[in-house]
């Protein structure tokens, strides 16, 4: 099959996070015009119209578990295999755009991969991936991840790549040492980023590390010291700043929220994710 030159993916695992979805569904047409993918699962058929309303969205069923956040983890492991497109943007569904990314697909005819850093970067203080507390460089070695004091923690919610075999290995190496991970849940939190910061290490792919500004988590806005408007605001999960809100500010979005409040489950109180 041919694949189209460009496109947007994003992950809709359980009821939990289809409000984001709307918002970053509408978020993203009011810049763009490529079509999006949405891994999907847990999400009853009768509301697969509203995510349709946008146009040239294909809903595609993501790898189905009862844990909606396993499960997000592993439709970003098949990212590449499900992606229709020679070059291709993941944002998490939490994510709102505040302006047009056309550059970042123009920036990957150089490179395999584009990232951002996580707002604690250095692997060796990631202490965001244990739960308990040890030296955190150590524990994950001790579980089989390849990394060393230099390795960075990317943040996993905006990942843009290329269809090449580099970027198919990277993506293989993702899922095996996400493996290590989940067999370990003594020890690890169900994230990604550990995962990911190996396969890279492992496979080093041609790849930038763009500004934060195209992966900007309000909820840390202290952390950071940019001096250029922020395209790419991450909202970090329920936390949706008024000027995200504003940009996808409908009639239809209006709707969705007054309807959410009554029917679908409270994202503060989802179960999964303090497990």
């Amino acid at each position: 099959m041919k694949l189209e030159s460009k496109g947007f993916i994003t992950i809709l695992t359980g009821l939990y996070s289809f409000q984001d979805c709307i918002h970053f569904l509408a978020s993203v047409r009011k810049f763009h015009r490529e079509p999006i993918i949405v891994l999907i699962d847990r999400v009853p058929q009768i509301l697969y119209p509203l995510l349709q309303v946008f146009g040239n969205v294909i809903l595609k069923p993501a790898p189905s578990h009862e844990n909606p956040v396993l499960a997000s983890r592993l439709a970003k492991l098949a990212l590449y295999e499900e992606s229709l497109f020679e070059k291709t943007i993941y944002m998490d569904c939490d994510i709102c755009l505040l302006s047009p990314i056309d550059e970042v697909f123009d920036f990957l005819d150089g490179v395999d991969l584009l990232v951002t850093e996580d707002v604690q970067p250095a692997i060796a203080k990631a202490a965001n991936l244990l739960r308990v507390k040890q030296d955190i460089l150590s524990t994950l070695q001790s579980v089989g991840l390849p990394l060393n004091e230099n390795s960075i923690q990317y943040n996993g919610g905006f990942i843009a790549f290329t269809k090449s075999s580099k970027t198919q290995e990277l993506f293989t190496n993702f899922k095996k040492y996400f493996e290590m991970v989940v067999a370990h849940q003594n020890v690890l939190y169900l994230k990604d980023q550990g995962a990911f910061a190996a396969a890279v290490e492992s496979v080093k792919p041609k790849m930038t590390t763009l500004s934060p500004v195209y992966n900007y988590l309000d909820k840390w806005k202290e952390i950071y010291a940019i001096d250029k408007p922020i395209k790419v605001m991450h909202c970090t999960y329920p936390y949706r700043p008024q000027y995200a809100k504003n940009v996808t500010r409908s009639l239809f979005t209006r709707i969705v929220d007054r309807m959410a409040k009554i029917f679908l489950p409270n994202q503060l109180n989802n179960p999964w994710r303090l497990k």
